[in-house]
C-alpha cells in the first residue's frame, strides 16, 4: 500500500514522536469510516510502543479536516438506527482514545478544521494552531447535532461558548478559537512545525509516567466537590509519585544539579 491510499499516515521520529497526518488532501481530510479505524488503530499502536513519548497529530494539504465526509453521511443516512449507533459509536471511540491516550497528544492546525476535526483538536491535550485556521460545527445546517464531538468540545470550551457555536454553526478564526480555549497557542502558518518541535522539545524533559498520570488527575478530579474524599485521592496520589522510581531520581538529580550550581564561583 502506497501513501496516497493510506488514510492516516504514521511514522516515529529519532525523537520518539509519533507524527499521526490525516491523508485525505483531496476531500479536505474528511472523516469516513475507513479513516476513523485507521487512525483508532495507529493511535493505540502509539499507545503501546515504549519508544512513543508524544503524539502529533496534523492534516496533509490545506486543511486539518473538514469533518464528516459527505458522501459517508448520505451512506449511513439509508442505514438501520442499530447501524447508524454503531457507526457513530467508532467515532466516539477514536476521540476516547485520543483523550485518554497515556501519551502528551499535540493538534498541528493547519487548515480548516470542522464538525469531526474541532472533535479532534478538543481530544488532544495541547493545540497550536496557524493563524489562517477556521474552525466550525456546523452539523445544524445539515440538520445534524454534534453529538459524539460534544463531550470533548464542551470539555474545552465550556458549556456557554458551545451552546453559541454549536447552534449558530458560524465560523471563527484561531485567534476567537485561543479566545474561548479551543487552542493554546497561535502563530504564523510558516512556523506552525517550528512551534509544534518546540512544545515536543518542552515535553521531552518531562517524566513519562508523570504526564500519563497528569492526564488521569485533570480527567478524574475535574468537577469534583473539593471534600475529605478529593483531599485523600489527590494526597494518594502525590504520594505514589513521591515514591515512584522516576520520580526519586528526578528529585534526587534536580537537588544535584543545584547544588553545583550553588557551589560555582
Amino acid at each position: 500500500m502506497t501513501d496516497k491510499d493510506t488514510a492516516v499516515l504514521a511514522e516515529v521520529d529519532d525523537e520518539g514522536t509519533g507524527w499521526l497526518s490525516l491523508n485525505r488532501p483531496a476531500s479536505h481530510n474528511a472523516f469516513d469510516d475507513a479513516l476513523i479505524a485507521e487512525m483508532t488503530a495507529k493511535l493505540r499502536t502509539f499507545a503501546a510502543e515504549e519508544r512513543v513519548r508524544a503524539v502529533v497529530v496534523r492534516g496533509c494539504g490545506r486543511s486539518f479536516s473538514a469533518g464528516a465526509d459527505l458522501n459517508w453521511m448520505r451512506r449511513m443516512g439509508e442505514a438501520t438506527q442499530a447501524e447508524n449507533v454503531a457507526d457513530a459509536l467508532r467515532l466516539a471511540e477514536l476521540l476516547e482514545t485520543l483523550d485518554r491516550l497515556p501519551k502528551p497528544t499535540l493538534a498541528l492546525v493547519n487548515g480548516a478544521a470542522y464538525g469531526g476535526g474541532v472533535g479532534l483538536v478538543a481530544a488532544c491535550d495541547i493545540a497550536i494552531a496557524a493563524r489562517s485556521a477556521v474552525f466550525a460545527m456546523t452539523e445544524v445546517r445539515l440538520g445534524l447535532i454534534p453529538a459524539v464531538i460534544s463531550p470533548h468540545v464542551l470539555a474545552a470550551i465550556g458549556s456557554r461558548q458551545a451552546r453559541r457555536y454549536f447552534i449558530s454553526a458560524e465560523s471563527f478564526d484561531a485567534e476567537e478559537a485561543l479566545r474561548i480555549g479551543l487552542i493554546h497557542d497561535v502563530v504564523e502558518p510558516d512556523g506552525l512545525e517550528a512551534a509544534g518541535r518546540r512544545m515536543l522539545a518542552t515535553l521531552a524533559a518531562n517524566g513519562v509516567q508523570a504526564m500519563a498520570e497528569v492526564k488521569i488527575l485533570t480527567r478524574e478530579v475535574a468537577g469534583r466537590p473539593i471534600d475529605a474524599s478529593l483531599m485523600r485521592d489527590t494526597a494518594e496520589r502525590i504520594a505514589r509519585a513521591r515514591a515512584s522510581e522516576d520520580g526519586r531520581a528526578r528529585i534526587a538529580a534536580f537537588i544535584e544539579s543545584r547544588s553545583k550550581r550553588a557551589k560555582r564561583p
